[in-house]
């Protein structure tokens, strides 16, 4: 497959008038390159009657998570190649001179409700009305922790473009964006917005907000370029071969921003084990790993703060350089810190002493034959 060929950019309309012609897409819903399994009835009954019953303590946090507030001043000052975390997958990047948003969620809950549903762990170090204009918004896939009307809808009048994966772009003009705010991509598509590059490219995962909109929307990563500047953006994803793929045409990477929580074993296609982030993060040939998608909602059987202690000891383990900001800390992405354990700070003072060894005795690396050169 020649990549670089299939390098398009797509206006409001047209991907909507292709996306019938996507290879991901044969039957009218949009499918992985590896098939996932799938769950049917009994398995979702199953699962949910498991989450309901067998969750066990530490999922969420019995102290406040460290935030760094944020203002409108500060930003105002803040260097080019500047990333900061305001909570779980949202990502606030300056890049070539503008603001950036990631999978923008700013609402009290990951829930199509408010009284119900995942709440957040912290409130944003920042609020919309205090962001700057905000040059592009970049979308991964439609699910509740990733895709927020509210925030949406709020931010639509100070944001120049939605990028989004076939599909998503559809959902926001029905929202009320303007159409001619959004391009939408399939898988190995790009666009350029002011001079940044983004090219979606695969992810394993699945979309859909109701019972009857199942994978109706693509979801997709994302490589963004930005002068000499370079990201990989996961969105959420179980790990697939497409990683080595796409490390061979667009890396070496700067930082990759890496899901890395809300994984189980009984969803294991659809969300990677800290080893297969590590495993990614190899493929893309990185040389930053930020680990993102933890530290906000309550998705999974793990202890909140798993997520960190297993991928901090799997990268010691292996030589890589690990970028662990807290919520709001401002980090270069030309010259990233490691940070702080902001975590422990978080724990009551016997867990955060036992919480690093926890999981030391499972630190296994995957085999180095799968490893990237």
């Amino acid at each position: 497959m020649n990549l670089m060929n299939r390098d398009s950019t797509h206006a409001a309309g047209l991907a909507s008038a292709g996306r019938s012609l996507s290879p991901q897409q044969p039957d009218g819903r949009f499918r992985n390159v590896t098939p996932r399994a799938a769950p049917g009835l009994a398995r979702q009954l199953a699962l949910a009657w498991h989450v309901l019953t067998q969750k066990p303590d530490g999922t969420v946090p019995r102290a406040p998570i460290p935030v760094h507030r944020l203002s409108a001043d500060a930003l105002a000052l803040a260097p080019e190649a500047s990333i900061y975390r305001l909570g779980h997958s949202t990502l606030l990047l300056k890049m070539d001179g503008a603001f950036w948003l990631t999978d923008p969620v700013f609402s009290e809950r990951a829930s199509p409700v408010q009284w119900a549903g995942p709440k957040r762990f912290h409130a944003p170090p920042i609020g919309i009305d205090d962001l700057p204009p905000v040059r592009g918004v970049i979308l991964s896939h439609d699910h509740f922790d990733h895709l927020d009307r509210d925030a949406i809808l709020a931010l639509a009048p100070k944001v120049e473009v939605f990028v989004t994966p076939l599909g998503v772009g559809e959902r926001l003009i029905r929202w009320g964006v303007a159409p001619g705010k959004i391009r939408q991509l399939d898988w190995w598509q790009a666009t350029t917005v002011s001079g940044v590059q983004l090219v979606a490219t695969p992810a394993q995962h699945f979309s859909g907000r109701g019972v009857a909109d199942a994978n109706r929307t693509l979801w997709a990563s994302w490589v963004i370029v930005a002068g000499p500047l370079r990201l990989f953006f996961s969105g959420d994803t179980g790990y697939h071969a497409d990683f080595k793929t796409i490390g061979e045409h667009y890396g070496p990477f700067d930082v990759t921003l890496l899901e890395t929580g809300a994984y189980n074993a009984l969803w294991p296609d659809v969300h990677m084990q800290p080893e297969e982030t590590l495993q990614a993060h190899r493929d893309l040939r990185g040389r930053w790993l930020m680990p993102v998608h933890n530290g906000t909602f309550d998705l999974a059987m793990h202890a909140w703060w798993e997520p960190f202690v297993r991928i901090q000891a799997l990268a010691e383990a292996a030589g890589i350089a690990l970028a662990t900001p807290a919520m709001g800390e401002r980090m270069s992405l030309l010259q990233p810190h490691a940070g702080r354990h902001w975590w422990l700070d978080a724990l009551p003072a016997a867990e955060a002493a036992s919480a690093p060894l926890a999981t030391r005795g499972e630190v296994e690396l995957m085999p180095a034959a799968d490893a990237a050169s």
